[in-house]
């Protein structure tokens, strides 16, 4: 047996004009649809990264599980980090019929500016376990150094 809210049209409902003109809002924007094509930022298809600065480097972590090594590009442009990719879905999933699919598929673009003390000449990356780390080294000038003074 099926539960229906029942409403009594007869009664006078004061919200009923508010929600008529939600509605029309929500089409004439299209709301209610989800995008044809994903933004670049969409969580879906950008991995999240964390970028962290330690005494010596910045560090940079991204999230990539499932994507191999060759099927992504790391780029350093002008103190601008660029992290493409694709993740490919297997051969088998083409055929598969899914009662929920959450796991994403598809290309991928993070980027990010990277600060001027950060030397992208010495930048290094590793990808291990799903997680790509790049390092990258400061700047001389940029270390913190410790100067010794003698007071008099």
């Amino acid at each position: 047996m099926a539960i229906v809210k029942w409403k009594n049209k007869d009664l006078y409902d004061p919200w009923n004009g508010l929600r008529t003109l939600q509605d029309e809002i929500n089409e004439l924007f299209d709301i209610d649809r989800a995008p044809s094509t994903p933004g670049l930022f969409d969580r879906n298809l950008a991995p999240s990264l964390d970028v962290i600065e330690g005494d010596q480097n910045f560090t940079v972590r991204c999230e990539l599980p499932g994507i191999e090594l060759k099927d992504m590009e790391v780029t350093v442009i002008s103190n601008v980090l660029t992290i493409k990719g694709e993740k490919k879905s297997g051969s088998d999933e083409k055929h598969r019929s899914f009662f929920k699919k959450e796991c994403w598929t598809g290309t991928f673009q993070r980027t990010i500016s990277l600060p001027d003390s950060a030397d992208t000449g010495k930048i290094g990356a590793e990808l291990k376990d799903g997680i790509l780390t790049i390092t990258l080294p400061k700047k001389e000038e940029a270390k913190p150094r410790q100067i010794s003074v003698k007071i008099q």
